[in-house]
């Protein structure tokens, strides 16, 4: 249960997408200087979803992603220190230095997985909700996924399945409008994701996805009705990933630098910030030590993994099999 008065909700809120902006932005620079293995999917400018989402669960609520996860990590609890190591390919990294930017676990707080294979997340979200109701716990099933999952057979088998049984899941969309280059308003005749939620007979949301506070609301009433046994529902939030698909790729091309210019303008933190400071929520001096203490964490976790071990050459197929 939320407890927070409406300062301490927006201070959370902000610094919990300032410190995924600023860890996102230095692993961006450690993949230009090397240091981070294979692909690197950033969430810079979708921060307002994942904080607005996981500021309700708890450890046992389970979250499944996707190749662009590290947003989900951070807001459900997986330190910056555990997601840069990982990254780096270090023994002490969330996964070991097993999983690299698409397959970070941390089941210990409700992180379930992430997976560059497009739509499964959802599937897992709904075994997930299915063992809560058959545990009659009030724990949720979350999934995060792209505009690109919904035309995967994977998006309409889970929803059926979550509302036949009346799951507590919540299946959340980020619409960021392209999978990979290939604009949704191509690759599907019907632009609302939202309204797909009538075909299955649960509740579909639609919520500015840049807006931290329309998410946090709308993602509030979701786990409340599912905690209350309501069943699931289907939050679609329009945003939009400031950079490349991934890191190495061009920004732009199949995009006009003045749509990407236009999205910037509506960075998430940016517009928590100003709002903060209209209605007095916070003075700019404490602005600014949050950011100072985020600017020292973030440099002291890349120190940390850029320090940390290599894994173990004879621990390779450690995890592959049951131990005893």
């Amino acid at each position: 249960m939320n407890t927070r008065t409406k300062a301490e909700t927006y201070r959370y809120l902000y610094r919990t997408m300032k410190l995924i902006r600023s860890v996102e932005e230095r692993l961006a620079r450690a993949h230009m200087e090397g240091l981070v293995h294979g692909a690197c999917h950033t969430y810079v400018g979708e921060e307002a979803i994942a904080t607005g989402v996981c500021a309700y669960l708890q450890d046992d609520d389970a979250v499944f992603s996707t190749h662009r996860g590290h947003g989900h990590a951070i807001a459900k609890g997986v330190s910056p220190h555990a997601l840069m190591a990982e990254l780096y390919g270090r023994e002490t990294g969330c996964s070991n230095g097993r999983g690299g930017s698409m397959h970070l676990f941390a089941p210990e707080i409700g992180l379930m997985g992430t997976s560059g294979i497009v739509g499964p997340c959802i599937l897992q979200a709904v075994g997930a909700g299915y063992a809560a109701k058959l545990m009659h716990t009030e724990r949720v099933g979350v999934t995060f996924f792209g505009d690109g999952a919904v035309g995967n057979g994977a998006f309409h088998e889970g929803l059926n399945l979550a509302a036949i049984y009346d799951l507590p899941v919540l299946f959340i969309c980020e619409n960021n409008l392209y999978a990979t280059e290939v604009s949704f308003s191509y690759a599907s005749r019907n632009p609302s994701v939202a309204s797909r939620a009538d075909n299955y007979g649960m509740p579909g949301v639609e919520v500015d996805g840049n807006d931290v506070l329309a998410v946090y609301k709308a993602a509030g009433e979701a786990i409340r009705r599912a905690r209350n046994g309501e069943g699931p529902t289907l939050i679609e939030c329009k945003t939009y990933r400031m950079r490349a698909h991934a890191e190495g790729m061009g920004e732009s091309g199949y995009r006009s630098q003045e749509e990407i210019a236009l999205w910037k303008d509506r960075d998430p933190i940016k517009t928590l910030r100003d709002r903060m400071l209209e209605d007095d929520l916070i003075a700019t001096d404490d602005l600014k030590t949050i950011e100072a203490e985020i600017k020292t964490i973030v440099e002291e976790a890349a120190q940390f993994a850029a320090d940390s071990p290599w894994p173990d050459g004879q621990t390779a197929i450690s995890h592959v099999y049951q131990e005893e």
